[in-house]
C-alpha cells in the first residue's frame, strides 16, 4: 500500500502511544501532551496529531498546536517527518517548533524555509533514579497563587534569556494567565530566601513515561550560590520517586547549566533544536 499522511483520530491513539513509547526519552514531551490532552481536542485550544503511514503502520507523527503556534515532531526518521511536512505545507503556517534536530530541520525545509527569528541548538539530558547524586534542598516548594507578584519576574527573566523576547511586554494578561495556570496545576516549584523568590523550575510535560523539566531559572544576583544544583537535585529526587525518568533541555551555549545537570546525574543525549519563526 502507498505511503499516506492522515490526521490522527481516537482510533489511532494506541498506535501513536506505541510509536512514541519506543523512544520515551526523546518523545517524552509528546507523550505528556498525549496523556494530558488526548489525541483530538475536546473544546480546548485547537490542536491535531498528523501521522505518516506505511502499509497502514504509523511510522512518524507531528503535533500541531494552535494552528502552527507549536509544532513538535516525533523522534522518527527525518525522511518520514519530511513526508508529513510536505503534506501540511499548503495549509500550515509554522510559528515555532522544538524537537530532535534532524526532524525539526526536516519540518523547516517545507514549512518555514526562510531565516527564523530565533534558532537555538539544545542538548537533551535525561536521568533516572539510579543516576542521582546526593544534592537536595528541602526548602524547594510548590509555588502558590499568592507568589505571583514575585514569580512573574523570574518567569519573565527566563523567557528573556532563552527566547530573547519580553512576554510581559507582548501579552501581559495572557502570559500572567499562563504562569498562574501552571501554579494551579502544581507544575511550578520555587525557592524562597529572606522573603524573595530566587529560583524557579517548571514541569513542562508529564506522563506515566516520565516528565520534562523546563524554565530552570535563578535570579542573576543569586547565581553561583548552589541554588540550581541543590534544587534540581531536590525536584529530580522528588519526581523520580514515582516516575521512571526525567528530561531537561539545555542550550548548547549554556555550559554552566550543563555542568549542574551532569553533577546531579543527568546524561547528555541527542541534539535538539528550538526555532521561533516569528
Amino acid at each position: 500500500m502507498p505511503v499516506t499522511v492522515e490526521q490522527l483520530g481516537s482510533h489511532d491513539a494506541e498506535a501513536l502511544r506505541g510509536l512514541l513509547s519506543k523512544d520515551p526519552v526523546h518523545n517524552l514531551y509528546l507523550l505528556g501532551l498525549l496523556e494530558e490532552f488526548g489525541i483530538a481536542p475536546r473544546g480546548r485550544v485547537p490542536f491535531a496529531f498528523y501521522g505518516r503511514f506505511d502499509s497502514q503502520v504509523l511510522t512518524a507523527a507531528v503535533f500541531v498546536g494552535g494552528d502552527g503556534g507549536l509544532v513538535v515532531p516525533s523522534a522518527s526518521d527525518s525522511g518520514a517527518t519530511s513526508v508529513i511536512a510536505d503534506a501540511l505545507a499548503s495549509r500550515l503556517k509554522l510559528r515555532s517548533t522544538v524537537g530532535d534536530k534532524a526532524s525539526v530541520d526536516a519540518l523547516l525545509r517545507s514549512l518555514a524555509p526562510g531565516k527564523p527569528r530565533l534558532s537555538r541548538t539544545q542538548r537533551l539530558f535525561s536521568v533516572s533514579a539510579d543516576d542521582l547524586g546526593p544534592f537536595t534542598n528541602p526548602l524547594l516548594r510548590l509555588a502558590k497563587e499568592e507568589d505571583l507578584p514575585r514569580l512573574l519576574p523570574l518567569a519573565q527573566g527566563y523567557v528573556r534569556e532563552v527566547h530573547e523576547r519580553d512576554p510581559l511586554a507582548e501579552d501581559p494578561r495572557g502570559y500572567e494567565a499562563r504562569v498562574i495556570q501552571r501554579v494551579r496545576q502544581r507544575r511550578t516549584y520555587v525557592l524562597e530566601e529572606n522573603g524573595a523568590l530566587v529560583f524557579k523550575v517548571d514541569i513542562g510535560s508529564r506522563s506515566q513515561y516520565g516528565a520534562e523539566l523546563e524554565g530552570l531559572y535563578t535570579l542573576p544576583s543569586e547565581r553561583k550560590k548552589g541554588h540550581a544544583l541543590l534544587c534540581l537535585g531536590q525536584i529530580s529526587r522528588h519526581l523520580l520517586s514515582s516516575l521512571p525518568r526525567l528530561t531537561l533541555r539545555i542550550d548548547e551555549r549554556d555550559e554552566s547549566t550543563a555542568r549542574i545537570a551532569r553533577k546531579v546525574g543527568y546524561l547528555a543525549g541527542r541534539t535538539w533544536r528550538l526555532v521561533l519563526v516569528e
